[in-house]
């Protein structure tokens, strides 16, 4: 931030030198001199405090202190108080042992002098007081060890450290984002032009391929054959020779006369047509040596005859003779004129079909199959079936950008209706809201006193945000206004609240509340046999009161995740006890339930057509489940171990991270075809199939160095963006075209 605030500052010099506001620059010369915040840096702010200390102007660090306290300090939630008192009392240690250090016991006195009042009700300077009295304080247990010099370099990278992630959560104005937008433009700029130069460049070469291939394997009519070699008076002379009713001997291509001379290739065997057999094909290659011999043969022809007419002796013969030469020279100009234009006319209906797509089968013989492009028919390249054709991809990764701004690992990750904002919870409780288009950017930052667990957007209106806590409240946030609008005590038994879901039509939600007998992070306790206590509760967004609770038989049991259908009569649930349960939401009770998975159940999903839903549960299943017919599966497929969970990274001198899934692990694209999944490395996309017994792969996202631990799939705008999650804190956002067969 401080560079960015440095270039900025450099730009409103500039713009107030361009408009001639000497005045104003004035001032802004003399306010950047006594800015106490130092443009942001927080190394400046650091050596101004250093400073203050070794100059042992005790008033200066104090107001330095309270400036900060006022302008920076004070804008912080209620639970980060501490951490400044801890952070000010650890300034005033460290100038009082600089005093002593230094032997100016003077300015040791006058702190506790002035400072008195202040600090004798305080327990942590109880036995400060003394300090000036003992002969040897650097030996002294008590306070040996703030006179070492590990300690103070530990506080000031605490100081530092503390700086540093409060200015970057500090709201920045639009101003300081220009350098941001510049350089994302400019990149955007740069890749367009190499994607510019790789669409010409393979326009270039379709466009050779083209012309190569036509020219090669168009078999021309026989009247335009055995031309392209001879040039204007040779032509002239052998349509001369050549009567009128004689049928032309095929030889070779003509398109190459009326092409460019650079662009004309070499002469092959025209190739098998559609309905050719290879006998023709002999009388093809046949025909070309028999051509040549005949070329040369007239050319004969024609030079005798020009010599035996130039020696007739008979002046009536010779007469009778120049006149029929000339009749029919004018005659076949005419003629070659009129079929030079309809050849022209085929020719550029040759050029303007698409270009043929050729199977090469090397080792063997060449199929006529393919010669049916003659007609008009290009078969699919990009597609491999069996035989080791190529297979089309149904998505294009157009780009892969990365979300950085968290710094532990990600729970939940959800973007919401509209497409346009994605909400990020990690496991410290810090909460972003960011927009990725044009650019990625945070909108907002919120950071909670008491742990949060879940996370789940409104619909109507789309800008707010569902925020279940582990401490057995709900908060409604307003993304725009940026403040909490209201804050619902759930339950006090059961204060976890694992899960939320908001309806369709914006005016409930449904929150999942568990009791306290499980880790909410880590989950490093072991899993108890019997399932956790929970409940099930319908909250109304409008009056912000409960309507009811639902019942949860055999017995109340923590719901894990929850999901509406389209119009929001539907709600199905996954429960600890690896039970799915389908609610009624016109009638509010359960319609059928049916246990599911060994083990808990971790995710579930409406499918495209509401017929069936989707589950993946503690056994590593991906289930397909008819609502129609409780219990009955539709698919039974296997999951890889590391897209399931529970989910490890491993660290130095075998350090490990375990996380138990909280957030989405599955997600499906517009047209319910195809599913993204976590993996250890990146999303996977799977084709979505029923009699299989595993799941086809079709496109692996990548990007991640840690395990993915959320999905999520946004189809709202006109490319399908995915978006992972990993444990080390990143959030990649791909952006894939769909390629319609």
């Amino acid at each position: 931030m401080g560079s960015a605030v440095e270039r900025t500052d450099k730009h409103v010099r500039e713009y107030l030198l361009y408009r001639g506001f000497t005045g104003t620059l004035k001032q802004l010369d003399s306010d950047m001199k006594a800015d106490k915040e130092k443009g942001f840096r927080v190394d400046k702010i650091i050596d101004q405090l250093q400073q203050l200390v070794q100059s042992f102007d005790l008033s200066g660090l104090m107001e330095y202190w309270l400036y900060l306290d006022r302008r920076l300090f004070s804008r912080l939630e209620d639970m980060y108080r501490s951490t400044v008192n801890k952070l000010r009392t650890s300034l005033y240690r460290y100038y009082v042992i600089n005093t002593i250090q230094k032997g100016n016991l003077e300015k040791t006195q006058e702190f506790f002098q002035r400072q008195a009042l202040d600090l004798q009700g305080q327990v942590e300077w109880r036995d400060w007081f003394i300090l000036p009295f003992i002969p040897a304080p650097e030996q002294n247990p008590a306070f040996g060890q703030y006179f070492s010099r590990q300690w103070a370099d530990t506080f000031l990278v605490s100081l530092h450290n503390f700086l540093s992630v409060l200015f970057q959560c500090v709201p920045q104005p639009v101003l300081l984002n220009f350098d941001a937008e510049v350089q994302k433009m400019t990149s955007l700029t740069e890749e367009n032009d190499q994607l510019r130069q790789m669409i010409f460049a393979l326009q270039t070469e379709s466009r050779d391929q083209k012309d190569g291939d036509q020219m090669v394997q168009h078999k021309l009519p026989l009247y335009v054959q055995n031309m392209d070699r001879l040039g204007d008076t040779e032509l002239d002379l052998v349509w001369s020779q050549r009567p009128s009713s004689a049928t032309t001997t095929p030889s070779r291509n003509f398109l190459s006369t009326f092409l460019p001379q650079g662009k004309r290739t070499p002469v092959k065997a025209p190739p098998i047509t559609l309905g050719s057999s290879p006998s023709q094909a002999a009388v093809g290659r046949k025909e070309t040596s028999v051509n040549q011999a005949a070329k040369s043969k007239e050319a004969k022809e024609v030079k005798a005859a020009s010599s035996q007419a130039s020696s007739s002796e008979s002046a009536s013969s010779q007469s009778q003779q120049t006149t029929n030469q000339s009749a029919n020279q004018t005659t076949n100009h005419n003629t070659r004129h009129k079929r030079i234009q309809e050849h022209e006319k085929e020719r550029k209906e040759l050029l303007s079909r698409p270009s043929p797509q050729t199977q090469e089968n090397k080792g063997e013989d060449v199929d006529p199959t393919p010669a049916k492009n003659l007609s008009g028919e290009s078969p699919d390249s990009s597609s491999r079936g069996e035989g080791g054709l190529p297979v089309e991809q149904p998505f294009i990764k157009l780009s892969q950008e990365e979300y950085g701004e968290h710094h532990s690992s990600i729970m939940h990750c959800r973007v919401d209706s509209s497409g346009r904002r994605v909400a990020s919870l990690d496991v410290d409780g810090v909460i972003k809201v960011w927009s990725f288009n044009p650019i990625m950017q945070t909108k907002a930052t919120i950071m909670s006193k008491s742990p949060l667990l879940s996370l789940e957007w409104a619909t109507k209106p789309d800008r707010l945000l569902l925020l279940g806590s582990g401490v057995g409240t709900v908060r409604l946030y307003d993304t725009d206004a940026k403040k909490n609008l209201y804050e619902m005590n759930i339950s006090e038994t059961h204060p976890r609240i694992l899960s939320l879901a908001c309806s369709p039509s914006g005016s409930s939600f449904v929150c999942s509340a568990a009791a306290l007998s499980r880790s909410g992070s880590a989950d490093s306790v072991p899993r108890l046999p019997i399932p956790v206590s929970g409940q099930l509760l319908l909250w109304d967004t409008k009056t912000v009161k409960q309507q009811l609770q639902f019942s949860l038989d055999p017995e109340p049991v923590a719901i894990n995740c929850t999901a509406f259908n389209h119009n929001g009569n539907l709600l199905v649930t996954g429960a600890a006890d690896g039970v799915i349960r389908l609610f009624d939401m016109q009638r509010y009770e359960s319609a059928m339930s049916w246990r599911a998975h060994d083990g808990e159940v971790y995710s579930v999903e409406f499918s495209y057509d509401e017929n069936t839903v989707f589950s993946v549960g503690e056994d590593g299943k991906f289930i397909q489940w008819n609502i129609h017919r409780c219990g009955v599966k539709q698919s039974d497929q296997a999951l890889p171990p590391d897209a399931t969970g529970p989910f490890v990274l491993s660290g130095y001198s075998g350090y490990k991270q375990v996380q138990v899934p909280r957030g989405r692990l599955f997600a499906f694209d517009s047209e319910g075809q195809h599913v993204l999944t976590c993996s250890s490395a990146g999303g996977l996309i799977y084709r979505v199939t029923n009699d299989e017994p595993a799941l086809e792969r079709v496109l692996s996202l990548g990007g991640h160095k840690a395990p993915v631990v959320t999905v999520d799939w946004c189809s709202a705008v006109d490319c399908g963006t995915c978006l992972t999650a990993s444990m080390d804190g990143k959030i990649k956002l791909s952006t894939l075209l769909a390629q319609k067969s």
